[in-house]
């Protein structure tokens, strides 16, 4: 059974996921600065990164 039973399995993804769609997000970026579009997407990443540290941090209390 899950630590939090109001999680649905798989509706959250890991910090350390996401944490990796931000790098590759940077590496495909090539050093150069990001358009609006893209500045908009890296934001996303951003809240959503932040969302799983928040729910990773709650179960491990």
């Amino acid at each position: 059974m899950s630590p939090n039973p109001q999680a649905r399995p798989g509706s959250v993804r890991s910090a350390a996921a996401i944490n990796e769609q931000i790098r590759a997000f940077w590496l495909r970026l090539g050093g150069r600065a990001p358009s609006a579009a893209e500045r908009a997407e890296y934001e996303k990443l951003r809240a959503k990164w932040a969302a799983a540290v928040r729910g990773e941090v709650g179960e491990a209390a």
